[in-house]
């Protein structure tokens, strides 16, 4: 009943912390992406993945049957609730298996109030479901080692590959297991059963690999890493507050008592630190030459801390028992007090200003200033997100660049007309509506493409820049041709709007970028 209940609680925890605000009233690109093309034709999305975000196929599918009922925000987000749940009964389990049920409450509480898990648990992305897939993996790897029998290998193997199929980084879950094993000095039928188990793995995921590589380009925009990416990993594992960083380390810390294991046991530490440290550790080592890190990529390893944490807390409770007679209630309080001081931060995230862009603000503006038939151009073409995710505020206008519509051109935006093409469909226009994403509006910006160039060229040589609206992630700029826009004293039209009005900053749209390249 105590082993239960361990589980169980933390899981009600994280599903009331992540409905919580569920809702925020808009999308930002990520979730955009993901709504969009969840909401395609399985044929579709197929087409899709042939030439981008392959190794998010899985995911696409996934939500393509969740949002065929009815699609909306709350239904883009609950897959990721439900993920964090699961996550946070995981690690209650492992914790409740390598140590006692206090442990595992505590760990499964710690983890359900880090700010880092309710960031994700609200968001319509894989990560989530990733980092269930990764704990509920580390679990039967736990079991497995135990068991003579195959079955539990090939559930591990199965779990671990679904689990990686939702996305590639998952696959140094493999080498965080590899540590724990060797940790554990495992016999060798263990190693021969995990290097088979882990094979499959491999293999299922090549595919996927191959593929992914060719579409690389998509994270080029990855910084290399340094010792500022690896403090603020450790904050968002922790929780960012001074208050909670430094306690929550000492803990850690405890968990590691000196102590011999049987051979062949699973400790607590020889499970959660490799989860922990291994997999965002290679990738931080890796991204310092080639980047490929990004924090969400390891998420997954967040379940390891709090289990360290608990170990540490139960270390502490056992050797002073005096101090801590009701140890369970003292340790729920601890974490009462670690949520009541990462509260705000839960509270701040839920706004949706929190996110890079608010696409949902950016469509009630296009509401708002254009008219059916209006001319508008999107500057690059991936400004066409907003109007993609929430397609009323845009309905009835003329987007002047697209040739062939996103789902049936297997892109994420859609497939525009060629320079020639596109400049004699500007020649015909005396104004235009340009909606651009915020790097399109420094002057330091030089696109790659053709068809970018000849946007920021005939923009800048034809055209003068009229009514400017800015919103996060999105700026909004009526144009007119020069040689037919004279505003004269008492004419009634607008005034051209220096390139330093408003809130775009050096560079904005309205003076010119340069020569395109």
């Amino acid at each position: 009943m105590a082993a239960a209940s361990s589980v169980l609680v933390p899981v009600v925890v994280m599903l009331g912390i992540g409905l919580w605000g569920l809702d925020r009233g808009g999308m930002w690109r990520d979730e955009a992406v993901t709504f969009q093309v969840a909401q395609r034709s399985v044929p579709q999305i197929w087409h899709l993945l042939h030439t981008v975000d392959a190794v998010h196929g899985l995911y696409y599918l996934l939500m393509h049957a969740v949002l065929a009922p009815h699609p909306g925000e709350v239904a883009l987000r609950l897959p990721s609730v439900c993920g964090a749940a699961a996550t946070a009964g995981l690690v209650a389990a492992l914790g409740v298996r390598l140590g006692r049920p206090r442990v595992g409450l505590w760990a499964g509480l710690l983890y359900a109030v880090t700010p880092m898990t309710g960031h994700f648990a609200q968001e319509g992305r894989s990560y989530a479901l990733v980092a269930a897939g990764a704990a509920g993996t580390t679990l039967l790897l736990v079991r497995a080692a135990r068991s003579t029998r195959p079955g539990p290998w090939c559930a591990y193997g199965a779990t671990a590959a679904a689990t990686c199929l939702l996305h590639e980084m998952a696959l140094l879950l493999l080498l965080a297991h590899a540590t724990t094993l060797a940790l554990a000095r495992v016999p060798g039928r263990v190693w021969r059963a995990w290097l088979l188990a882990a094979a499959a793995v491999v293999l299922a995921l090549l595919p996927l690999v191959l593929v992914s590589h060719g579409q690389a380009a998509q994270v080029a925009w990855l910084a290399r890493t340094g010792p500022a990416s690896v403090r603020r990993l450790l904050g968002l594992f922790t929780g960012p507050a001074r208050l909670v960083i430094v306690p929550y380390l000492v803990l850690v810390a405890l968990a590691f008592r000196p102590e011999r294991t049987p051979r062949g046991e699973f400790s607590l530490p020889a499970v959660a630190l490799p989860l922990a440290a291994v997999p965002p550790g290679v990738l931080l080592a890796v991204s310092h030459w080639r980047p490929l890190y990004d924090e969400r990529y390891v998420l997954y390893a967040l379940a390891g801390a709090p289990l360290l944490a608990a170990a540490g807390a139960d270390h502490l409770a056992t050797r002073l028992p005096r101090l801590l007679p009701h140890a369970v209630p003292t340790g729920v309080l601890a974490v009462a007090l670690v949520l009541a001081v990462q509260l705000p931060l839960l509270r701040e995230d839920r706004r949706p200003d929190r996110r890079p862009d608010d696409l949902a603000a950016v469509s009630a503006v296009a509401h708002r200033e254009l008219r059916p038939g209006d001319p508008v151009l999107f500057l690059p073409s991936l400004a066409r997100r907003a109007a993609l995710a929430y397609p009323k505020g845009f309905r009835g206008i003329h987007d002047i660049a697209l040739d062939v519509p996103a789902p049936a051109s297997g892109t994420l935006y859609g497939r525009e007309a060629d320079p020639a093409e596109l400049r004699r469909r500007l020649e015909r226009l005396d104004r235009v509506w340009l909606v651009a994403a915020p790097f399109a509006t420094r002057r330091a910006w030089r696109p790659g493409e053709a068809a970018e160039r000849l946007k920021l060229a005939v923009i800048h040589e034809q055209f003068v820049p009229l009514e400017r609206i800015v919103r996060r992630g999105v700026t909004l700029r009526l144009y007119a041709r020069r040689t037919t826009y004279s505003p004269g004293p008492g004419s009634g039209l607008p005034r051209p709007v220096p390139p330093s009005a408003g809130r775009a900053g050096p560079g904005a749209l309205g003076s010119p970028p340069g020569p395109p390249r």
